[in-house]
């Protein structure tokens, strides 16, 4: 008889403390948003659409891939945001002679404590909860690959033993644009797996004003943690909550199908400028981020503003273009602003 008891007060009592559990995290995240730019304002200047981005991938638990011209603070902003978010941080600075080894550990021989030896494995700087990919387009495809099972799977396999990374894992990769000297172009498989590329550009001039007058007249202030790991998981299952309706999912999956050359529907600059179009995991990335963007809104809903907001940066390194569209001119962003013009809304469509 006890045992009915029992379970009726495990099962109603957990529900209750989790719906206070996540209203309190909410409050959390959203009182703390203004702590988190002030922090951040004691060593970047600027650049608020470039962190915003980055938060959001932070609490969506994606992985970003940040693209700008060298000297524009990409490495300081990556690792200013993993202190105040408390995660162990490791930096790799990729370079043409670097080695898979290098980023994911190696087998080495060793002593054993009773006498003879054994092989033991020798992390790599890979099991940390951020990783700064520091100009990963400066390594060969081979050494780029090595990131593709730690970003997809959270492991490492070595020797045919599989090694958890700890959570929470993200990799912030930043690059120099392909264009420029001694780079190589990330494969698309890997590209895909990013889910966010975050184009960090120039200064209007006063900011640039402000940066060179605070980095020349004294050291920056410390940043202070205002988070740990265990609550950026909480925001990750929290972001999973925020209910999105069947129309804006739909919406998200028809701007993602739309970027595919020749096929059913496809319209027509896409088939004359595009080679190869978003798969999935854009529709997907497309409405984890919009929920993540509503919660920090302090919203909880997803909007059709927040899946247009995002497609530039989740599109801009899904979609690649064809030669004709190099040869006129087109740039990417141009092809995204044309999809989302053609594309109907849960607002417009009958």
């Amino acid at each position: 008889m006890s045992t009915p008891d029992t379970t009726s007060t495990s099962t109603e009592a957990p529900a209750v403390d989790s719906f206070a559990s996540e209203k309190e995290t909410v409050d959390r995240l959203l009182a703390s948003r203004e702590r988190i730019e002030a922090e951040l304002a004691k060593v970047i200047v600027g650049q608020k659409e470039v962190i915003e981005q980055i938060m959001l991938a932070l609490l969506a638990g994606g992985h970003c891939l940040i693209t700008g011209a060298p000297g524009l603070a990409k490495t300081l902003l990556v690792k200013s945001i993993a202190q105040i978010f408390h995660l162990k941080f490791q930096r790799i600075q990729f370079t043409p002679d670097l080695m898979p080894a290098d980023i994911t550990g190696t087998e080495i021989l060793q002593e054993a404590p009773g006498g003879g030896r054994t092989m033991a494995f020798v992390r790599g700087p890979i099991f940390a909860n951020m990783i700064l990919a520091d100009e990963i387009n400066r390594t060969p495809p081979k050494t780029q690959a090595a990131l593709l099972e730690a970003m997809q799977e959270h492991q490492v396999t070595a020797a045919g033993v599989r090694h958890v990374l700890e959570e929470p894992f993200f990799v912030l990769a930043t690059q120099n644009p392909i264009e420029m000297e001694g780079t190589y172009p990330l494969p698309e498989a890997q590209l895909d797996r990013f889910m966010f590329n975050v184009v960090m550009d120039y200064l209007p001039e006063d900011d640039e004003v402000r940066v060179v007058t605070q980095t020349t007249s004294g050291r920056p202030g410390a940043i202070d943690p205002l988070f740990t790991g265990e609550d950026v998981l909480r925001f990750h299952q929290l972001v999973r909550t925020v209910p999105v309706a069947e129309e804006i999912a739909r919406y998200a999956v028809r701007i993602a199908a739309a970027s595919r050359p020749h096929q059913t529907g496809t319209p027509d600059f896409i088939n004359e400028w595009v080679s190869w179009g978003a798969g999935t995991r854009a529709g997907q990335f497309l409405v984890l981020g919009a929920k993540a963007r509503a919660l920090l809104k302090g919203r909880a809903h997803v909007t059709v503003e927040d899946i247009q907001a995002l497609a530039y940066p989740i599109l801009r390194h899904r979609i690649l273009l064809n030669y004709r569209a190099e040869a006129e001119g087109i740039r990417v962003e141009e092809v995204i602003r044309r999809l989302l013009a053609a594309a109907k809304s849960p607002v417009t469509a009958a």
